[in-house]
């Protein structure tokens, strides 16, 4: 018989990436009710729901029964990058996580499918506190694996208490599958070979800026190629977690892991990769526009290009926490006067509401956006063409989120002049075309497409674009590090790339 038709693998999935610098905290009926993802899932469910979706636990139950392992259910749930997530949320899905572990004891393994960088109202490190407890009821003997993102804040509580941490490679994520199919690779070499492997871990001294940590450009992209090539029969798995920058807690960064059957090949794999990064660390950079100066080169490109210039509103970004709702690059549009320049995807269910109330074809006068009073701008108050309307329901067709449902309530195109912007009532961040195509925007039609986003935009959009600038704008996820009010980082942690240390004097 095959091992592995004897083993029982509990797997399961709690994922959230906590920006504790966005006001809005994020509550369990954030995980529970579905929207830009899948509400929370438990039971047998969790088993099929995730199929042909590129989400990591979706390539761990694959590799895990085609091995022929019994698998056991965990409680899934994930939530749009928020604020602190709420103490009541986070009780609330790790009792049900520890409830149904408990009632599917004994079992050989445990395989989960984390962010790596939740933070709660009372816990700074809430993957390592849901270990924690984890082993608290199964023991220190028994595997405990899991895939985690590339931006994980992987602490060393994480690290001590699983025997395998297997992050993506890539930003924008198109190997969440792969990174799940890995960690389940790992896990089986654990259970057949009756032991757990050598591993190694190295935090990185410097906070990196998230618009440039891109894996399609440098230097990420070479780094993570020297990860690939060193794998080998002795060395089994090398990550490189470049951190979540937009968390105020102790252990914020970046880091290094790798695991393996040798303990001097895995040690002297994870200095090599930190040791890149160290000397990569003047590369973490790149150019900030104004957004005015952003549209003027934008239009100058569209005159002599007919693809499309895309204009990333990095720190608007609703995947990191941003509001999504923010028009300091929308208010530069109109004053600049672009032409088939279209922004999106805008959080306002009012003006949704109201062009649904009023519709197509008709004249609307609201207040648009900026319904987040943090970052101190005033909505665009004018009048506003309703040009489609749509549900909100749809399936993502792109190579990062194909097959995946949205639900994003009412949805607009509205237009002011030579300017549209794609209005939602849920937040989304515009990582597919889907939600333009939805209200009859076909983004390779266009001059200019601003895009509330940092990187995830570069999976859908970047093929189709004549090139990308990266807006400096108003929102939550300030593109430079050192600006953030941070209170409980460690001492020592420079801020951002070859910048001040913390604490500053």
């Amino acid at each position: 018989m095959n091992t592995m038709q004897r083993r029982r693998i509990a797997v399961g999935g709690f994922l959230h990436e906590t920006n504790t610098f966005q006001p809005a905290f994020t509550t369990y009926s954030d995980f529970a009710d579905a929207a830009d993802r899948p509400p929370l899932v438990r039971g047998v469910d969790v088993l099929t729901r995730f199929e042909g979706l590129n989400a990591s636990i979706a390539g761990s139950i694959a590799v895990l029964r085609q091995a022929g392992a019994t698998l056991v259910p965990l409680p899934w749930a994930s939530a749009t990058p928020s604020g602190y997530v709420t103490r009541d949320a986070f009780e609330r899905i790790t009792k049900m996580i520890l409830s149904d572990l408990r009632v599917a004891l004994p079992v050989d393994a445990i395989c989960l499918s984390l962010h790596g960088s939740m933070v709660t109202e009372h816990i700074e490190d809430a993957e390592g506190e849901l270990l924690k407890r984890i082993r608290d009821l199964v023991g220190t003997d028994i595997p405990v694996v899991a895939s985690v993102d590339l931006h994980s804040n992987t602490t060393a509580q994480m690290f001590e208490l699983t025997d395998g941490l297997v992050g993506y490679c890539t930003y924008p994520h198109l190997d969440m599958v792969e990174a799940g199919e890995k960690v389940a690779h790992l896990l089986i070499e654990m259970l057949t070979r009756q032991g757990k492997p050598y591993k190694a871990y190295r935090q990185i001294p410097f906070l990196i800026p998230l618009t440039w940590q891109c894996t399609t450009i440098e230097p990420a992209k070479t780094i993570y190629a020297e990860i690939a090539r060193l794998i080998s029969s002795t060395v089994r798995s090398v990550s490189f977690m470049q951190g979540f920058p937009a968390a105020d807690i102790h252990e914020c960064g970046g880091s290094v892991v790798a695991y393996g059957w040798n303990r001097k090949a895995v040690d002297t794999a994870a200095h090599q990769i930190w040791q890149l990064v160290m000397h990569a660390e003047p590369k973490f950079a790149g150019r900030l526009w104004e957004p005015e100066d952003a549209v003027n080169e934008a239009m100058h490109r569209a005159a002599v290009d007919p693809r499309p210039v895309l204009l990333a509103d990095t720190q608007d970004n609703p995947g990191v926490g941003g509001s999504s709702d923010t028009v300091g690059l929308l208010r530069a549009m109109l004053k600049m006067g672009a032409q088939r320049a279209v922004l999106g995807i805008l959080h306002d269910p009012d003006a949704a509401l109201a062009a649904h109330q009023s519709g197509i074809g008709t004249q609307i006068r609201i207040a648009l956006g900026a319904k987040t009073p943090a970052w101190g701008e005033e909505p665009l108050d004018g009048i506003w063409h309703v040009e489609r309307l749509g549900d909100g329901n749809m399936i993502c067709q792109g190579p990062m989120l194909k097959g995946w449902p949205l639900a994003l309530g009412p949805m607009a195109l509205l237009r002011n002049a030579g300017v549209f912007v794609v209005v939602s009532s849920h937040k989304f961040q515009p990582m597919d075309e889907e939600p333009f195509l939805h209200v009859g925007v076909e983004p390779r039609d266009w001059n200019l497409i601003a895009l509330k986003s940092s990187v995830h935009f570069r999976a859908a959009f970047e093929a189709i674009s004549q090139a990308v600038l990266v807006v400096k704008s108003p929102g939550a996820m300030i593109v430079d590090p050192s600006e953030l009010p941070f209170k409980r980082l460690r001492a020592g942690l420079r801020m951002k790339p070859l910048g001040p240390a913390f604490p500053l004097i």
